[in-house]
């Protein structure tokens, strides 16, 4: 029973002592750094979402070849779009205004890339 008190009392203690603890201040840098983590997160989740629906059109396609070659009845395939591909994590980087000022024609001015077609294995 005493320890069970004490162990209690203890936690108490503990979570009174990270409660009272400051929240760190985070600077220009700091900020910018934590913005482009976050953008790669999400990129590299649009990315995994691109890979698992290619995936799942690739079964969907095993599926309804293998059951015609049975001679089995399906049903038509739900439409769900057409899978987008994300394309390359680009992040800008940061330039000073004269150089950014410089930079924004050129980039206006380079034609997009078509996306690549997607690879059969």
């Amino acid at each position: 029973m005493k320890q069970q008190l004490i162990l209690c009392t203890a936690a108490l203690l503990a979570t009174a002592a990270f409660a009272k603890l400051p929240t760190p201040v985070l600077n220009d840098e700091a900020k910018a750094k934590a913005a482009e983590a976050a953008a790669k997160t999400a990129h590299g989740n649009k990315v995994a979402n691109y890979q698992l629906c290619k995936s799942m059109d690739r079964t969907a396609a095993h599926f309804f070849k293998t059951a015609k070659a049975a001679g089995k009845e399906t049903k038509p395939a739900t439409d769900t779009g057409a899978c987008a591909d994300p394309g390359a994590f680009v992040w800008p980087a940061p330039a000073s205004p004269v150089a950014g000022a410089a930079a924004a024609p050129v980039a206006a001015a380079a034609p997009a890339k078509p996306a690549a077609a997607p690879v059969k294995k």
